[in-house]
């Protein structure tokens, strides 16, 4: 049995190697490219304009092993306007690609009901889309598909981390669960008919809080914890720490996944342990921030502070007294 995420199948150093070959392809030449972070952004106008595009992945084997999916289309719209509000744009409008093994009318109508349901929770409009039938690329799971998202946004001063400073709070938004990342993994490690329906649980749409914070303090960075989970916060400054040091008490499937799991590194490398979005803000703006945040636990989304900014590069984990490099 797989206990790592290479081992599943997905290795975070190869697909960072990939990453870095793109982007040096594409941004080649490009002056004042915002390279490397969670979206484009493109001078149209006279407006900034903030681009994304991401899919499901294998969760959508959980939805075909559940027989249920009319929820994972909230995956595809969140995973793409919660990276876009990671620049400080807020989200407008989006198109979807539908990719089938064989024309499936009921599958397409649920899917749908789930992009509908995440377009209205985060307030943008789905302008177009495109369905695909492909048997001899689609394949996998009792009804084969893939499902992806594009989304558009207005940007206005961007929010890019290159401002965190030694010092900074580090302030985590709860998640509802595994979100869309890891799946590779978790799909090996746990048993789907026990833990199926916390699998297919919906990915956050943290659009309003994050907009909402916007508004009321200057933040300084922000990380949408998915694939390579808090590693991924050096996408928001190189030339300084983050330490974390508060996580919360971990919901009961990682918990599930860590009894299989390498080790807590492996673990926070690969899933989100409970905290979806990450905030870096003054010290000086916690209590604000936080007390702000009291009206979205109605929404179902808690904040609270994880961590801090530190002088030593790189991402780490205080527990128990060690301190463990994530990155």
């Amino acid at each position: 049995m797989a206990t790592s995420y290479s081992e599943a199948g997905v290795d975070i150093a190869k697909v960072r190697s990939i990453q870095d070959k793109i982007n040096e392809a594409i941004f080649a030449g490009k002056k004042g490219a915002l390279v490397g972070h969670y979206a484009g952004i493109v001078n149209f106008g006279g407006r900034k304009l903030a681009m994304h595009t991401d899919g499901v992945g294998s969760k959508v084997l959980v939805a075909q092993d559940m027989e249920k999916y009319d929820t994972v289309g909230i995956d595809a719209i969140a995973m793409n306007v919660n990276d876009l509000v990671c620049v400080g744009a807020r989200p407008i409008a989006g198109v979807d690609y539908i990719a089938l093994s064989k024309e499936d009318g009921f599958l397409v109508g649920e899917l749908l009901k789930g992009l509908m349901a995440g377009a209205q929770e985060s307030g943008i409009d789905i302008i177009g889309g495109e369905t695909a039938i492909l048997p001899d690329v689609i394949k996998g799971g009792s009804r084969p598909f893939d499902l992806a998202f594009t989304v558009i946004g207005e940007a206005g001063e961007l929010i890019t981390g290159e401002s965190i400073k030694e010092g900074d709070v580090i302030i985590g938004l709860e998640s509802s669960g595994l979100h869309s990342n890891g799946y590779s993994l978790a799909r090996k490690v746990l048993d789907v008919k026990k833990w199926g329906a916390q699998m297919l649980a919906p990915t956050k749409i943290y659009v309003k809080p994050v907009l909402n914070a916007i508004s009321s303090c200057r933040l300084k960075g922000i990380a949408h914890i998915t694939g390579g989970a808090f590693s991924k916060l050096t996408r928001l400054n190189k030339q300084k720490g983050f330490l974390l040091n508060s996580m919360p008490k971990p919901a009961p499937i990682f918990e599930a996944l860590n009894g299989q799991v390498d080790d807590e590194r492996e673990m926070h490398r690969t899933f989100n342990m409970g905290i979806g979005m990450c905030m870096i803000i003054d010290k000086m703006c916690e209590d604000h921030i936080l007390s702000g945040m009291e009206e979205m636990k109605k929404a179902g989304i808690s904040a609270m502070r994880v961590g801090e900014i530190i002088a030593q590069p790189g991402v780490y984990l205080e527990k128990d007294g060690k301190r463990t490099r994530l990155d």
